[in-house]
């Protein structure tokens, strides 16, 4: 373990060139994956409209509900590991922005997005358009209720009211999908929109048909961190997360999964960032929900880089960990945390240690908040990395993620889209 002081770690070494302006202009955040999925729906969806205009009523409802169809099923569990396993399945012997722009799988959420979007506006057109008074006043009311949900998901309204946020898109989900059958069967539908709706349904049904209320052994290293761990059946593979609830039916709250190879279930992480968590630190539970199916995350896509560099501030590290104890790439770890001893206890800290003696491990409270780009950038190239994954908050995952790729180098981090 290292643990260098600021001066000494900074100045060993200047950052790489920026890339040339226009290629320094595609990575910008306004132009990452995730945007650029949803512009790509939109232009999709526009081009059909324009080569076909004037579209008959049975279409504007087909292109209304596939669009929708697109928006549910991209952000099933099952298809989202699909997706993940399908891109990390090309061999590191390809070419390295092959394998760059298949690591951006995890923006599949701009298909969501651009689903949505679409599917709303096809759903006016075929409302507008409808003569029969029952199916229209249906219409308007799936519409309103469709503007609700998109306005509360605009990330200023998400990100501070992000319980609200949840509760509408979970209710008025529902409740829009109850609306859209009762809309559709009002219309004689054919066996396809019966089939796509049926279909659509079950996946959102799903997850909770998984719901159980399950046992959980609690360890407080500190009155910021809870270590919790779970047994009850289930050992999920590493770099996959969780879903918990104290009360199923408001909020969940998702976490990485940290299983130990040839142990049976798994850990996870839990630190003080509001309210509910404070309260599961404080209260320690005896039992908690869980549902659905675990699912993929970003640093899943490490296998697609012959040597990683992980970036973790504070908790951070517990998405990182479980690749680390898999060791199924080499790679290197670089988190900065405060006392880290104190904070998450010896046994993990040695537990991480033991499998990345030569990590570097910053501490906040003696040496202050390190440059992470530079610390990220310097273990990429003293470590001979491919890529850097970066598990941190919001701002600084956007800083190290954006001050790398605009100089070159593959970098990945959590664009926090749920």
């Amino acid at each position: 373990m290292t643990t260098s002081p600021p001066r000494a770690r900074q100045d060993t070494g200047d950052l790489p060139p920026l890339l040339p302006a226009a290629r320094r202009a595609l990575k910008h955040p306004a132009l990452m994956h995730y945007n650029r999925l949803a512009a790509l729906v939109l232009l999709a969806n526009a081009a059909f409209a324009t080569a076909s205009w004037p579209l008959a009523t049975p279409t504007l409802g087909n292109a209304a509900l596939a669009n929708l169809a697109l928006a549910v099923l991209i952000r099933q569990q099952y298809v989202i590991n699909l997706l993940f396993r399908l891109a990390t399945a090309a061999p590191t012997t390809w070419p390295l922005k092959v394998r760059w722009t298949l690591g951006k799988v995890y923006h599949f959420g701009g298909l969501h997005v651009g689903g949505a979007l679409a599917g709303t506006a096809w759903f006016l057109a075929l409302t507008i358009s409808t003569p029969d008074s029952a199916a229209r006043a249906v219409g308007w009311a799936l519409l309103a209720l469709l503007a609700l949900i998109i306005a509360t998901a605009l990330p200023p309204f998400r990100a501070r009211y992000h319980d609200h946020f949840e509760r509408i898109h979970r209710f008025g989900g529902w409740t829009a999908l109850a609306l859209f059958w009762t809309h559709t069967l009002l219309a004689s539908p054919g066996p396809w929109q019966v089939g796509v709706l049926a279909v659509v349904t079950f996946s959102v049904a799903l997850p909770w048909l998984r719901l159980r209320k399950v046992d959980v052994r609690l360890e407080r290293p500190s009155s910021h961190v809870v270590l919790a761990r779970f047994d009850h059946g289930e050992t999920p593979f590493a770099g996959s997360s969780t879903a918990i609830s104290r009360s199923p039916l408001k909020e969940w709250h998702s976490f990485a999964n940290v299983p130990t190879p040839g142990e049976s279930g798994f850990r996870l992480t839990v630190s003080r960032a509001g309210d509910w968590t404070g309260s599961f630190i404080d209260d320690l539970p005896e039992q908690v929900w869980v549902k659905g199916i675990t699912t993929a995350g970003v640093a899943n896509i490490e296998v697609l880089f012959r040597k990683v560099v992980y970036v973790a501030t504070g908790s951070g590290i517990g998405p990182c960990l479980p690749h680390l104890l898999a060791a199924e790439v080499p790679s290197r770890l670089v988190w900065a945390t405060r006392d880290p001893r104190s904070t998450y206890g010896d046994a993990l800290v040695d537990e991480i240690l033991a499998v990345q003696p030569h990590a570097l491990v910053w501490d906040t409270s003696r040496h202050g908040k390190p440059d992470m780009v530079r610390l990220a950038h310097e273990a990429y190239r003293d470590f001979g990395a491919e890529a850097v994954i970066c598990i941190s908050n919001k701002r600084l995952t956007w800083q190290v993620v954006h001050g790398l790729e605009r100089r070159g180098i593959p970098a990945y981090g959590a664009i926090w889209d749920s």
